[in-house]
């Protein structure tokens, strides 16, 4: 009989100590935040339709009607956009040159006997590709837009149905061109719209650069300025104006803001502006409200610590001990503004292989503020012993 017992306490021992009594689980503690900030929105203008956002994390607001409205020569910032995609330039690099025919000449005089903005060219000259998009992008020549869209694509109307694909694919869905150059008041687009083509189209630095360009010489046309008056002034560093009578002022700006050490670009449109008493052109009224804008957009704007280093954002469970706190390993400081979400989302394995070292990862941390992204990792804060002869002895 005492044989049978030791044997029956020989199994179940071997048992206990073989069995396995569960994971650890990493259990998140639930955080929830939002940015701080004034409680007043950016301050949109009285008329026509405006958006503003910040270059890398998204859209602050859009204001007014959603509706498409002529958006004029800002429809070059996508021409530009579409030949840099097609024949991509190094940031200070001239690119292939292309040679003016008198078929582009003749679109020249066509277009300045109509009162269009036009830059002067001659058949046989040459203009490299940069200056084919500085002709385009500061003295703002319609021509020139002819000039790259047959470049680029053969012809005017097939360079169009590229631009209109392009914008269909990019989610622009309120964005048809007619021409390349935004003088027909068929080419149409929301403030909305714009932004976001806008922070595309300056995340390619050599049509950074070139809209930050106060003015350039041409071979034949000669010294040529660009047409964005602000440039320069309150931080603004381009984009793209436009105006016509069916169009009103429009103009799609990016400024700058140094914040707490960072420099942010500060990106939006306001569309359709009518000259008021205050302001009585077209142009005027779009610089005001504007400069307006973008003001209020930037104190709109704040940086926050979202994850300090040492903070807890887990736990590790275990029915055996208590549970053990898990910290983030670095830090993350997020660009933002009131209201705008802060999202936390912890990624561990399926399984955690016990014992745990104190210090050892356990698994990471991303966390999200609009088009913001970071990856931390998550470590434990001490060791996570595996279950106890005595634990398991006790909890069958």
């Amino acid at each position: 009989m005492a044989v049978v017992v030791a044997l029956v306490v020989a199994a179940y021992l071997v048992v206990a100590l073989v069995r396995t009594v569960g994971d650890a689980a990493v259990v998140p503690v639930p955080v929830s935040a939002t940015f701080p900030g004034p409680p007043q929105g950016p301050a949109w203008p009285a008329q026509g339709e405006a958006a503003v956002g910040v270059e890398g994390v998204g859209l602050i607001g859009v204001h007014g009607s959603s509706r498409p409205t002529p958006i004029a020569s800002v429809a070059k910032v996508m021409t530009a956009y579409l030949v840099l995609g097609d024949h991509p330039l190094r940031a200070g690099a001239s690119g292939p040159q292309i040679t003016v025919r008198p078929a582009d000449v003749a679109v020249y005089r066509a277009d300045k006997a109509a009162g269009q903005s036009v830059v002067a060219v001659r058949a046989g000259e040459r203009l490299t590709e940069r200056q084919a998009l500085e002709g385009l992008l500061l003295p703002s020549g319609n021509n020139i837009a002819t000039l790259l869209a047959r470049w680029d694509a053969g012809s005017t109307p097939a360079f169009v149905a590229r631009m209109n694909a392009l914008a269909r694919k990019l989610g622009l869905a309120h964005t048809h061109y007619a021409d390349a150059s935004g003088a027909r008041s068929a080419t149409v687009s929301t403030a909305e719209d714009q932004t976001r083509l806008a922070m595309r189209a300056l995340a390619i630095p050599v049509l950074r650069q070139i809209v930050a360009t106060a003015q350039v010489t041409l071979p034949v046309a000669g010294r040529q300025y660009n047409v964005d008056a602000l440039l320069g002034k309150d931080g603004i560093v381009g984009v793209k104006t436009g105006s016509t009578s069916k169009a009103g002022g429009c103009f799609v700006f990016a400024g700058h803001e140094l914040l707490a050490g960072r420099t942010v670009t500060v990106v939006g449109a306001v569309l359709h502006q009518l000259a008021t008493r205050a302001q009585p052109s077209i142009i005027q009224a779009v610089f005001h409200a504007s400069t307006t804008l973008l003001a209020s957009a930037r104190h709109s704007v704040v940086k926050v610590q979202a994850i300090r280093r040492g903070a807890t954002l887990a736990r590790v469970k275990v029915s055996w001990g208590d549970q053990v706190a898990v910290r983030a390993a670095g830090s993350v400081t997020l660009i933002g503004w009131r209201d705008l979400g802060i999202t936390e989302s912890i990624a561990t394995g399926r399984h955690l292989a016990l014992p745990v070292r104190r210090g050892q990862r356990v698994g990471t941390v991303v966390v999200t503020a609009g088009e913001q992204r970071a990856t931390i990792r998550l470590v434990a804060s001490r060791a996570v012993a595996g279950a106890s002869l005595g634990w398991r002895l006790t909890h069958p």
